[in-house]
């Protein structure tokens, strides 16, 4: 007979490692899929230094339908100005949404409930109120001059 205690529940791999010691599947499977991140953003010189201003526009890459990247591997070559998340980064992007869980990790903070590796659902992501609409206008239908027509809020001053 096996007196021995129950074994502890391991912890999911976002609580057991570093961002940095994550593998490449579990890196990306950090992402809850809101779509925010692919949002236009605008800065702006203010009185109280610079604001970063979310818009309604999002990249011409985006997909609304599924709110994934249509070139994913080869976002970066496509649109230079995309910013690529990593380990190093995630603490001090901040114009990262609050919501995001490369930045809540990096803050040392926990996933929120609703983040699908807690849920188990992906859709509890939109349930939350946390993802961007799907009916999105892209930033190729509008021309530049016209982006501040499209400003929904300021996403952080700087």
């Amino acid at each position: 007979m096996d007196n021995s205690p129950p074994a502890a529940p391991e912890k999911p791999f976002w609580q057991a490692k570093t961002l940095a010691e994550m593998t490449e599947a579990e890196w990306e499977s950090l992402c809850d899929g809101c779509g925010k991140c692919c949002l236009l953003l605008l800065e702006e010189d203010t009185m109280e230094g610079e604001a970063v201003l979310e818009t309604s526009l999002c990249c011409r890459l985006f997909d609304g339908a599924t709110r994934t990247c249509r070139q994913y591997a080869d976002r970066h070559s496509i649109v230079p100005g995309c910013v690529q998340v990593t380990p190093a980064n995630a603490g001090t992007l901040e114009w990262m949404p609050e919501s995001c869980a490369y930045r809540r990790l990096a803050e040392g903070r926990s996933l929120a409930d609703w983040h699908p590796l807690v849920s188990g659902r992906r859709e509890s992501v939109v349930e939350a109120g946390i993802a961007v609409p799907d009916n999105l206008k892209s930033e190729k239908k509008v021309r530049a001059r016209h982006y501040h027509r499209y400003v929904t809020g300021v996403r952080s001053t700087r």
